[in-house]
């Protein structure tokens, strides 16, 4: 057994595995390491992936030929399309997994993904030469050596779970911690802090009566996260459950509060903001008499369920004597309570948009190690570590993403630029571009990139190109095709559109909000014949490609206005320009934010809290602007 290896990635969480599969598949030989081979991609929390923002992330990750979105579909028990109410720009797919099956996919891409190894041990360590990384050490006593590392730890370092007042040291319940690396890295001049997570009980379905609980069926239609074909739902679906908590639940909440480590000083660290615990949301929402909580299956066949909504650090009691007063669970079994995690993390500002470390050559960090929450925002940046940290010690030129490429370019500059005061979520609101970076067309924007470098296949270019041919045959004949009065009056009035006074072009009908493709191609069987030369495979997707693309093309066009008027700021170099402290034309936060941050361009620059139009206009002259 060699050891010796081009990147090792320490973690086999979501950061983890696609870092590894990502760096292997470029051609560097990779080494993942694991505490538990067993967990791989384990979901450590919610048994789903997607959501608001994080469904546009999994897109791209396949459009960039990264796996998440081709493991999902595999291990999805249901599928919905949230926020259909709304613009495309914000329709954002989501699966419940199955999540024995996840883990099993993941570990059958794995095991089968060439230059990829694994090894089982916990690294607590990490060799350090010469301002290089050079290979970690671990538990076993084995040093592993290599060009670079990817450090994608999750909740491990140094975590610690809470239910109740009882402590127990772990990266995730029955797990140990791993101690060593922050200690190690912040005796090397890293800025580390501590988060704090959380998860919901876990309950015993047989024991739930549904009957008081609201039923929610996914959709059944075309859409998916892989833009492959072939890559569908095969797993038995099954529907999720609503109910509410009331008045009693929180009286037993907000009377065991002194037990909370939340609230009785045992916590001290970060939580987010946007998924608090249960006894978070009554001390917050105090005027709420009520909560909506989501029971959610775990799998195809087991009992076990989810209660999303209910993520608590309670003693156990509590939990169980609250969970008994909604009537859906008055006979409840739980199964395993929830609780709250404490973990080390890294300020990201540490990073360069490559997610290499400043500091340590060859170091990458990728996943909650940077301060997020989420299993999208750790495969996105796990994607990119893994093919920079290839990239870097083959001499290639860095890979990374803008903000008006892709929500995971987003989320990296984010990160790099403005640091965290609290764990990071995506969301659609924090892409100033979002109707440029909608769910349906990441493949457009990306997989031509993720070719380029290596990641995405030949036969997914080429899928990609079928289907951009597709979408250009049939947007010009729309664009083209004219239709009489004749055609579609009697039809129109039957759904209470105003009919025609004269011929128009059928483009102008596809623009009226009430009216779709695929319908105007029920009136029309020449429509129809040109949507049936599409392949099977292809077909209700490009139909719904190319409505997005004309009814919103006025939007489309001003927005990518706008987003490149902003990338000329992206093209002017600033990192070595300066050395800021001498820049007394600068206020004095702005240039201890500079000279922290060290930026790379002046737009990322503009993006700096605390940094002012007049502290940009200032850099522009002084480089000659």
């Amino acid at each position: 057994m060699k050891t010796h290896y081009d990147v090792i990635v320490i973690g086999a969480g979501h950061a983890g595995c696609e870092a590894a599969h990502a760096a292997a598949t470029l051609g560097s030989s990779t080494l993942l390491i694991t505490i538990d081979m067993n967990k791989i991609a384990q979901m450590s929390c919610n048994p789903a992936v997607g959501g608001i923002a994080k469904g546009q992330i999994v897109r791209e990750i396949d459009a960039l030929g990264g796996m998440m979105g081709i493991v999902a579909d595999r291990s999805a028990i249901q599928f919905r399309m949230l926020n259909r109410s709304k613009g495309p720009a914000m329709w954002s797919p989501r699966a419940q997994s199955d999540r024995q099956r996840f883990i099993a996919e993941w570990r059958e891409v794995l095991e089968n993904t060439d230059n990829l190894y694994m090894w089982q041990d916990n690294v607590v360590e990490l060799v350090v030469n010469d301002g290089a990384v050079k290979g970690v050490k671990t538990a076993l006593g084995v040093t592993f050596t290599a060009q670079a590392v990817i450090l994608t730890a999750g909740t491990f370092l140094n975590g610690m779970m809470h239910v109740g007042r009882t402590q127990q040291e772990g990266g995730r319940v029955a797990e140990p911690a791993a101690h060593g690396i922050t200690e190690q890295l912040v005796a090397m001049g890293f800025a580390a802090d501590r988060m704090k997570t959380g998860t919901p009980p876990r309950l015993d379905g047989r024991t739930i009566d549904y009957t008081k609980a609201t039923r929610q069926d996914g959709d059944d239609d075309f859409h998916h996260f892989s833009y492959m074909p072939g890559v569908g739902r095969t797993l038995r679906q099954r529907p999720c459950w609503i109910v509410y908590t009331n008045d009693e639940v929180h009286r037993v909440l907000h009377d065991a509060l002194p037990e909370s480590p939340l609230y009785n000083g045992q916590i001290t660290s970060i939580g987010p903001r946007y998924c608090p615990s249960i006894e978070t949301k009554i001390v917050t929402f105090a005027d709420k008499s009520s909560h909506q909580l989501f029971i959610e299956p775990e799998g195809e066949t087991t009992h076990e369920v989810y209660l999303n909504g209910f993520s608590s650090s309670l003693p156990w009691q509590v939990q169980v004597e609250a969970l008994q007063h909604i009537p859906a669970f008055e006979h409840v079994h739980v199964l395993r309570p929830g609780y709250a995690i404490e973990y080390d993390f890294f300020d990201p500002t540490q990073l360069t948009h490559t997610l290499e470390t400043k500091l340590v050559q060859n170091l990458f960090f990728a996943g909650q190690v940077n301060g997020t929450t989420g299993y999208e925002e750790a495969a996105g940046q796990g994607l990119v570590a893994g093919v920079n940290a290839h990239r870097k010690i083959n001499g290639l030129p860095p890979f990374t993403l803008s903000r008006d490429q892709a929500y995971i370019g987003v989320l990296i500059d984010d990160l790099v630029t403005k640091g965290v005061d609290e764990p990071y979520r995506m969301f659609t609101s924090r892409a100033e571009h979002r109707i440029l970076l909608r769910q349906d067309d990441a493949d457009m924007r990306l997989t031509q990139l993720g070719h380029d470098i290596g990641l995405a296949s030949d036969e997914r270019l080429n899928h990609m190109l079928a289907k951009k041919g597709h979408m250009q045959r049939l947007r010009e004949f729309i664009e083209q095709y004219s239709v009489k009065p004749a055609q579609v009056n009697e039809q129109l009035d039957g759904v209470g559109q105003s009919p025609l006074r004269q011929g128009c072009k059928l483009l102008e009908l596809v623009l009226r909000p009430q009216l779709a493709i695929a319908q105007l191609a029920q009136w029309l069987p020449e429509l129809a014949d040109v949507i049936n030369t599409i392949d099977a495979t292809l077909r209700d997707e490009v139909v719904e490609a190319v409505e997005i693309g004309l009814k919103y093309q006025g939007y489309i066009e001003r927005e990518q206005l706008v987003a490149d008027k902003l990338a000329r700021l992206e093209q002017v170099r600033l990192r070595g320009r300066f050395n800021y402290a001498d820049l007394h034309q600068l206020s004095t936060e702005a240039r201890q934010k500079l000279e922290r941050i060290d930026p790379e361009t002046v737009g990322q620059a503009s993006r700096i809290p605390g940094i002012s139009p007049s502290d940009i206009s200032v850099l522009l002259l002084l480089l000659g602007r």
